[in-house]
């Protein structure tokens, strides 16, 4: 791995769960919080900072439990652009950032590691994990993407940044389930019976 570059993660952790009627951080799968197994699939060690943006006291807690660096975001209703901007804005110094949302428990370190391996052999690309062409997460992000990470508005992602660069856009070939993410209690339940 190309270890002259400088790599951030910010883990996303700070919307609302309206789908999901509360804090979907704190549900509890397979015997332990959702927020866990978010912050025990990023690969340490790969990254030169990891930022986790969030508006729950829980998250902060489990954060730092991992030694990660916490931001609190003051706006949740502003959307995932006030998350990505925060996270932006604070690793600015970085050449290229990895966002993580926070409700993947399937995601594998193993998985992440890799995927910034690949990153790394191709670093100017935007870098997605996929399953048959069909884009997930996390995204990594070279730092030339920065001024539009930081000029996103409304509840809009990094997608809205993707789709109009989908010639920069690699992506890394990963099972399914490992995409799968909790936006409702029903995705829940579902999750828990695979």
């Amino acid at each position: 791995m190309d270890n002259t570059l400088k790599i951030g993660c910010v883990v996303m952790a700070a919307g609302n769960a309206a789908r999901f009627g509360e804090n979907k951080l704190a549900a509890m799968v397979n015997g332990k919080p959702l927020i866990e197994h978010a912050l025990e699939a990023i690969p340490r060690e790969s990254f030169s900072r990891v930022l986790v943006v969030t508006q729950h006291k829980n998250v902060e807690a489990a954060a730092k439990n991992f030694g990660f660096e916490t931001l609190r975001n003051e706006h949740p209703e502003r959307g995932q652009s006030e998350t990505i901007r925060l996270g932006t804005a604070a690793l600015s110094d970085c050449d290229a950032l990895c966002f993580m949302v926070a409700d993947q428990p399937m995601l594998k370190r193993k998985t992440v590691a890799q995927e910034l391996e690949f990153f790394c052999a191709h670093s100017k690309n935007i870098v997605g994990l996929g399953h048959n062409g069909v884009r997930g997460n996390p995204c990594l992000f070279p730092a030339r993407f920065f001024p539009e990470l930081l000029s996103l508005e409304g509840d809009v992602g990094g997608s809205a940044v993707i789709k109009r660069h989908l010639d920069d856009l690699l992506l890394f070939e990963v099972p399914e389930t490992e995409l799968c993410d909790v936006d409702t209690k029903e995705a829940l339940e579902a999750l828990k019976k695979r």
